[in-house]
């Protein structure tokens, strides 16, 4: 770890010094910002090889969508080595069977147990959605929450460039004269929009459900005269996700079993003097980008669009991007199993850990809801190709 920080500390001196010009600090300038050094990796999660039937429902579940999803992946993964043969092999399938497509997954892949780093067997799964939201190319009385492009200030240091074990760890910051300072926080982006002048592109009607985009990280706006914008994620501030829900139940302002999705807009609309303060106890700022309207869903973190019910977000460092997934959890609040093969091809802020799912659950009222109340518990098995070296727990 000690040449990792050497290297993080050459490399920004370094960017520092082959600027080939200064950003000028705006007008007003924000508070000093506390930011904590980068997170460390999280220890990668143990992976054990089983058998198909140790996964529960496996027999039963219709393979067809998750045939699908996973030949969308296959568009980022048919270069590597390790997915080639079973990219081709699923890319040639035409119109399949669910009995062809378990024998396909069957013969190309196998199950291993996903197994956290303390050697338990369980992990949280949550939920997310496409939002839609009313909004407007211009600024109103109505319409006065922006959303923004990604800044132009905005660095991006790819450290596992040039340190594989760094994989999936990005530093962000700005130029401040000479040196690189973290980027503004949601706190100072929201007190002094004039920060990001210029990179506003959209404007919303309501804060809260502006925030809760961000947490999502796509969604739709729905304009005056009935067109509608998709709109992604395109970059954020470096900054780390904090949960207002567990804010709001340390201040003793809410129930535990009350801190969901809907339970924090209840809060909001009941303090709307308090809703700024408690936005901003989340540092981490979003920053978003026009997508295709012919797009089938929201653009993940793998590059492709993601299918609803069978895309989940995880944490890169314990499941591979774009690898199946069988998850085995419950319906949002009920103890009815949901067992099914999902396909990772996204991640999340909050999603840190080995056993550690975001179900994605598409667009619509629907799918708000269920995104908003579920937080189950569920094991997972990642399904990898013949011939892959699965981590196993260190003896050190």
């Amino acid at each position: 770890m000690k040449n990792q920080l050497s290297f993080i500390i050459v490399l920004l001196l370094f960017l520092s010094a082959c600027s080939t010009g200064t950003i000028s600090p705006p007008a007003t300038q924000p508070p000093p910002a506390t930011t904590p050094a980068p997170e460390k990796p999280q220890a990668k999660s143990i992976h054990k090889p089983v058998h198909w039937s140790a996964l529960p429902g496996w027999t039963q579940d219709d393979l067809l969508p998750a045939w699908q999803a996973f030949v969308k992946s296959c568009a980022m993964l048919k270069k590597q080595s390790l997915w080639k043969e079973s990219c081709e092999s699923a890319i040639a399938l035409q119109k399949p069977t669910d009995a062809a497509v378990r024998a396909f997954f069957e013969r190309y892949f196998a199950p291993y147990q996903v197994i956290n780093p303390d050697t338990t067997e369980e992990g949280l799964v949550t939920g997310y959605y496409e939002p839609l939201l009313k909004g407007s190319r211009k600024p109103s009385k109505r319409y006065r929450y922006p959303i923004y492009t990604a800044p132009s200030d905005l660095l991006t240091i790819d450290l596992g460039a040039t340190y594989p074990e760094l994989k999936d760890l990005r530093l962000r910051g700005r130029i401040e004269g000479r040196k690189i300072v973290p980027y503004y926080t949601r706190t100072d982006i929201m007190t002094n929009p004039a920060l990001l002048n210029g990179h506003a592109f959209l404007w919303v009607e309501d804060e809260v459900e502006l925030f809760f985009l961000h947490v999502q990280g796509s969604g739709r706006i729905l304009f005056d005269d009935g067109n509608v914008m998709k709109i992604g994620y395109a970059d954020q501030n470096g900054h780390p996700y904090n949960s207002i829900g567990k804010v709001l139940v340390q201040r003793g302002e809410m129930a535990l079993e009350n801190a969901s999705m809907q339970g924090i807009k209840q809060w909001g609309q009941k303090n709307p003097h308090k809703l700024p303060e408690l936005l901003q106890q989340n540092p981490r700022y979003v920053f978003f980008r026009e997508l295709p309207a012919d797009s089938s869903g929201p653009i993940g973190a793998l590059g492709v669009p993601l299918t609803a019910g069978r895309s989940i977000a995880i944490d890169p460092l314990s499941i591979p991007q774009g690898a199946p997934v069988f998850l085995a959890t419950t319906w949002p609040n009920t103890q009815k199993p949901l067992n099914r093969l999902m396909v990772a091809q996204d991640v999340g802020s909050a999603i840190k850990g080995g056993i550690r799912a975001d179900f994605f659950w598409g667009f619509g009222q629907e799918a708000a809801n269920q995104a908003g109340k579920m937080k189950q518990p569920g094991k997972m098995w990642v399904l990898m190709p013949q011939g892959y070296n699965a981590p196993v727990l260190s003896k050190q």
